[in-house]
């Protein structure tokens, strides 16, 4: 995955502004961009471009406007839907005659193809952003432009699926391999494609390829979720997808391990991280494995000490002795890098 960072920092303040107007100018799509701040703005974003895709995960510190006005479409047009998803902040955008303010985790589109006015009026602002060749999506556009501008849940259903995926990508970039990207890229198109299906009720319109694709995903998303029910069982996950246990478990057969090891593990590794929590250092160990689904101390105890070589409560006392008593991070000066 390449990954090329811009950033305000390090630009002589009376050119910041007007840096930052043509790195995304060039980048994203020719627009009308103006602040209030021009010496003092300050922002930054990294561009990971994923095959045909682009994710720009970034933060604002001052408030802009931004246009794309006709005259700008005819000069240059992607052709691309363009989704943003704040995580802090507020955006207020403008497109097809509608307008609406998105706050943090709602999740909107926009089309390069029409004109649109975007402010961000006050606060900082961080978030990331998604580009998807419209000729990659299989909807039909004018179904799309039902959607723009309309507010996008990113923490349930499909929304919160593809906030999820899109804001791991941008957290572990450094982690893929480039025999990845085909593989991402083709989960991240089908992804979007399932959020605007949901939100327009036209899942029959996805080709069978996509729902196939995205099942795993919602498998799994399911479980997370479910995690700490005892009675999340492969017959239970099966029903609430209205398949077969048997094609929940074809679905499991090229991975490492079954339904019942993924759940297993999914538990053990979220108890793991709660008994190395300096916060969580006095809830007690049968209350870490009740919150993850184990109804039996022992057998989470002998599950534990298997995974991992150490009993629970000898797991959180060696981590707590080796921890070092500052926990702060280690803050590095940022660079402007290409990789």
């Amino acid at each position: 995955m390449i990954e090329t960072v811009f950033r305000t920092e390090g630009v002589p303040a009376a050119e910041r502004f007007g840096y930052w107007r043509e790195c995304m100018t060039r980048l994203l799509c020719p627009m009308d961009m103006n602040s209030d701040y021009d010496s003092t703005f300050r922002a930054e974003t990294r561009l990971l471009q994923l095959g045909s895709l682009s994710i720009w995960p970034g933060d604002m510190q001052r408030p802009m406007r931004c246009r794309r006005t006709p005259k700008l479409i005819r000069q240059s047009d992607p052709e691309n839907y363009h989704l943003s998803l704040p995580m802090n902040g507020s955006m207020a955008i403008s497109q097809a005659g509608r307008e609406a303010v998105h706050g943090a985790n709602e999740m909107y589109v926009v089309d390069t193809s029409q004109p649109y006015e975007c402010r961000v009026s006050g606060g900082p602002l961080r978030g990331v952003g998604l580009e998807v060749p419209k000729t990659l999506v299989p909807l039909p556009p004018h179904a799309v432009g039902r959607l723009l501008t309309r507010r996008m849940s990113a923490q349930e259903g499909m929304g919160a699926q593809l906030a999820g995926f899109l804001a791991r990508l941008a957290d572990d970039s450094g982690s893929y391999k480039p025999s990845d990207e085909q593989r991402l890229e083709t989960i991240l198109i089908d992804l979007f494609t399932a959020t605007l299906a949901h939100y327009l009720d036209a899942d029959d319109d996805l080709p069978p390829e996509t729902h196939r694709r995205t099942l795993p995903l919602r498998i799994r998303t399911f479980i997370q979720h479910q995690l700490h029910d005892p009675a999340l069982t492969p017959g239970a996950i099966a029903a609430a997808h209205n398949i077969s246990t048997s094609y929940l478990h074809s679905l499991f057969r090229n991975q490492d391990l079954t339904v019942s090891a993924w759940i297993r593990h999914q538990r053990l590794e979220h108890a793991r991280r709660d008994l190395a929590d300096r916060t969580q250092y006095t809830v007690p160990v049968h209350r870490i494995a009740a919150r993850w689904g184990f109804t039996h101390h022992a057998a989470f105890t002998r599950a534990f000490t298997t995974a991992y070589g150490l009993a629970p409560r000898d797991y959180r006392h060696q981590v707590h002795a080796d921890s070092p008593t500052d926990t702060r991070p280690t803050t590095m000066p940022a660079t402007g890098i290409a990789m």
